[in-house]
Parts: C-alpha cells; structure tokens; sequence
C-alpha cells in the first residue's frame, strides 16, 4: 500500500506543477483514529515554493486519484499532514495475498540483489564463547537474515586472527597445564588463560601424546591444538545457536599475501602515512581524526588499526558493495580510524554500516551475576543454551535494541507462561496449528481461497488482526533499512496479542461452514506471519506445546 499511495501522491504532485519534488514518505500514526498512513510531503515542500503546507496539503488531496475499494478516506490534519484510512476490502485482499504466498510473504526485492557482507562474532580461538558473544552472534545473524528477505546477496563472514601475543599465551598456558599434569612444579601467570577448558586441552593432549612433549615449545603443537579445540568448540557452539558461517577469514593471511604492506605502501604514497620516533602513523588528523595514529609500532609490531585497514579494503575488492559490521561496545573508539583509513585508500565509508552493541548482564533471583573473562569466571553461551534453550537465548538477545544496555533473567527465560515473551509467541503459533489439525479431524469444509467468504469477517477484532497483519512486508523492509530487529520481535508480540483477543472472543469453528472457513482463513494466515517472523529471528515454530 505504500508503495501505491508512493505513486498516487507523485502523481498528483506532477499535475500541481511543482518543482524539486521530494519522494513521499509514509509512516504508521500512533493513534488509530489518525489512519493507517500518513506522509508529512506537504510540510517538506510547503517551505520551498513558499505556501502554508496545510493548504499545499488539500491541493495535493485534491488532485488525487485513488479506488474506492482500497481508500475509504482521506483527510488533512493537523500542520499539514495527509492521513489515508483503507477500506476494510483491503485487508481482505491481503489476507487472500497472505495465504497465496505462504512463506514467502513479507520477502522483497528492495536490496536490489546488492552484494553484503555481514561479518560478526569475529571472536579469536582462545576460549569458549560467553554471552557477550551471543549477543553479537544472534544480532548479527538475524541482521543478515533481513537483508536476505528483502534482495541482498548476503554472506556471512567470521573473521580471527590466531597469531600475535594472545595466542602465544594460549600455547603457553596449555604447555603449564600440561606439564601440571605431568606432576612438575610450574608457575602459573595469573595473566594466562584461566579456565577449565585449557586443562581439558592438556588432558586431551596427555591422552593423546602421552609425556613426549614434555620439551615441546609453547607455540608448537600446544597452540596448534588448543586452537584447533577452541575453534571446533566455537562452532559447534554456533551451529547450536542456528548460526552458520559462509566464510571464515584469517588475519594472517593478510600479511602473508603482502596486503598489510601494500596498505602502508599506499598511505605513503598518498601521503597519510609518515615516520616519527622509530613508528609509522596514519595522518588521521585529516579525516576528522582528533590526533593521528600508531599503525606500527617502533618495536615493528603492527597496531590492529593497520589488519583492519587491509581486510576491510579486500572486502571491497572482493565485491562488496555493502560491508555491515556487528561489534562490542568495547570497539566503539577504535572503528573510526578504519574507516578513515578506507576513505585516505579512496573507499567510500558510507558503505560501511557498523553496529555497536551493548554488553549483557546475566540476572539470577534478581542478583547480577559477576564476570570476568581473564579470571574464566563467566557463563558460556552453551551454558546458557543448556539452561534455557537457544529458542530463548535468541530472542531474548533480540528483544531490546542493540544500542540498549541487556539484562538477561534467567527466571524470566525458564517460565512456562505468558510472562515469558518466547512462550507467549511460541504458544500462539502452536494454538493455531492446533485449531487448523481440529479442524481436519472435524472434516470442516476447505474451500478454494477464491471461495473463501472473507467478507464475513467484520468483527473488529478480525479486521484489528488483518490490519496488523498487512504490516508486515513494511515492517521486515523497515527494519532492515533501520538494523533494527527487535522492532520485529514487537511486532510479532502484537499479532500474538491480537490473534489471542479474536480467539478468546470468536469461536473458530462452529456449525456456519462460511463463517468457519473465513475465520480457518485468519488463523491460518497468521500462522503464516507468525512463522515468517520466527524464520527471520532463527527461532522455531512449534505446532504443538
């Protein structure tokens, strides 16, 4: 409908003569008794050819030519607002709409099948994913997942490094552990690698290897093994949690292939790289940059600045026209000196979209649960999976907006009741199927969809249903557009709401055959968004509970 009413406002636009004509927008009033769209067109034209926007507003309504059967009305409010209300036939034809495209409804062509690429988690070998990085798995999955509805080719891209100090100390904890096991004296750093999982390691490798490794260096086959451990744990972890990766790219790659150096090549080059006290800085101070930046180091290491740099030029190079990037709150000072040095390399950094989630806190009888990652004093993602389900871990990593501090209720996440928003949902679908199966073993009569009496639904809390609904595709483009998932998960939790209200108040099946197949109709349609919804948020749709 939107994009229908896009069409009729431009025109009548054109046929007023006006000039520079802005692309109307519409929105959702958050009033009923306002409509259902409204666009603000007139207001942002009204300033530029010099007229009051209220009365631009009733000369664009005026000039309108619109089907009777889709708009029942529309008026001018308030400054200049144009409000539509449709007609009731309308969300008929949808529900009809609905049930022809079954799961693929609310799927788009708005990316245009633009090349993205997704990249998140990005966690390095050294030790099981916590729930900080769950939050970042389940969002940025969920992120490609609505790109993918609406056209983009999406890959989903996990990027690590396993080389440099941090994983020399992993070889080297292991390498302790191991020698502990042996029943030599060892001191053990308290900046090490702290957890259980390195003396499973150890163990593992004594099992294996038995004592010939006793004088095996650290970097040797103890850091070959923990990481190959750790990183068949990580994904193993993820396929649990729904989420699969089309690439995994290696930071060392980078440098063995020469791009770390071609990087700072071309900055010198360009003339936004230079020496200074044995170190090479990136000349940030021209892109905005409050003072310029390290990118080696006088000891010849390199700072993370100048890898990120690199990788994020091959993604370009590799086709991508979108990059999209999820990352922890604790990246929040740092991306903006990648993406100056992209623009000094000559790349456009508005096709980076990076996305700072916030951290999570994990709430138990309403105490906040301590962690610290350096002490292993932290609750792992397959814990959490463990306790409450990866249905639950999901959706609750995504009921609140990425940029929102999460408290995570482990009390809340157990319930088996409506207060337990996933319950509440999962149990509506199940509800559904349920009354769809009855109605089988009832042999009531199925129709053709054209057959079918629509027009009988008129209770308000069907056409409240049917309303809600049509919002979808709208809803799954928007919130791609926005990267905003958890205004999906609302979404969801109105129809839910809704279609509980018209059960609780209509008999689906009774003796009229007619009345029953419109309202079979309803329920299944809203079977149909409920399970799209789920499809996009990596949740199941369970027909029974």
């Amino acid at each position: 409908m939107r994009q229908y009413l896009q069409k009729k406002v431009e025109t009548a636009l054109r046929n007023l003569s006006l000039p520079n004509l802005p692309r109307p927008t519409f929105e959702r009033p958050k009033l009923a008794e306002h409509g259902d769209l409204t666009t603000n067109v007139a207001m942002v034209l009204a300033k530029s050819i010099g007229k009051n926007p209220r009365e631009l507003a009733g000369d664009i309504v005026s000039r309108l030519e619109l089907e009777g059967e889709l708009v029942e009305r529309v008026e001018v409010a308030g400054p200049g607002f144009i409000n539509f209300w449709f007609h009731d036939k309308f969300y008929r034809a949808q529900l009809r709409e609905i049930l022809e495209q079954g799961s693929s409804y609310g799927r788009s062509n708005a990316g245009r099948n633009r090349k993205t690429q997704v990249e998140f988690v990005s966690a390095n070998p050294t030790g099981p994913l916590t729930v900080g990085h769950g939050r970042n798995a389940v969002f940025g999955d969920t992120i490609a997942s609505l790109l993918q509805w609406t056209g983009h080719e999406v890959t989903r891209e996990y990027y690590f490094n396993n080389a440099g100090r941090q994983m020399r100390v992993l070889g080297d904890s292991v390498r302790l552990r191991y020698l502990e096991l042996l029943g030599e004296p060892i001191e053990y750093p308290d900046d090490y690698y702290q957890g259980e999982y390195i003396k499973d390691i150890a163990r593992h490798l004594l099992a294996n290897e038995g004592q010939a490794l006793r004088k095996e260096p650290a970097e040797g086959i103890f850091k070959q093994r923990a990481e190959e451990e750790i990183f068949n744990d990580i994904k193993q972890t993820l396929r649990r949690l729904g989420t699969e990766f089309d690439v995994f790219y290696n930071e060392h790659t980078l440098y063995e292939t020469g791009k770390v150096q071609e990087v700072v090549d071309d900055l010198r080059r360009l003339g936004y790289a230079y020496d200074h006290e044995g170190a090479v800085w990136f000349r940030a101070t021209s892109f905005q940059g409050e003072k310029d930046k390290v990118i080696i180091k006088s000891s010849g290491e390199p700072t993370y600045r100048l890898p990120d740099i690199a990788y994020h030029r091959e993604k370009f190079r590799r086709g991508f026209n979108l990059v999209v990037d999820v990352l922890g709150a604790d990246h929040i000072a740092t991306y903006p000196d990648v993406l100056a040095g992209l623009k000094a390399l000559g790349f456009d950094p508005k096709n980076v979209k990076v996305l700072i989630h916030q951290f999570v806190t994990i709430v138990r009888n309403g105490e906040v649960l301590k962690m610290s990652t350096r002490k292993a004093n932290f609750v792992t993602l397959d814990e959490l999976m463990d306790e409450v389900g990866s249905d639950v871990v999901r959706y609750f990593f995504l009921m609140r907006s990425h940029t929102s501090h999460l408290n995570f209720d482990i009390g809340l996440a157990k319930e088996q009741s409506e207060e337990n928003p996933v319950y509440y949902l999962q149990y509506a679908h199940a509800r559904i199927a349920s009354i769809l199966k009855y109605a089988e073993t009832e042999a009531v009569m199925t129709r053709e969809l054209g057959a079918i009496p629509l027009e009988l639904l008129t209770e308000s809390e069907s056409i409240a249903t049917l309303k809600k609904l049509s919002e979808f595709p709208d809803l799954v483009e928007s919130c791609a557009l926005s990267f905003e998932p958890h205004r999906l998960t609302e979404y969801l939790h109105d129809v839910a709401g809704l279609f509980h209200k018209f059960y609780h108040l209509h008999r689906v099946v009774t003796d009229d055959k007619d009345q029953t197949c419109a309202r079979l109709a309803l329920c299944q349609a809203t079977k149909i968004v409920l399970a799209n919804g789920f499809a996009i948020l990596g949740i199941s749709a369970p027909e029974k509970m």
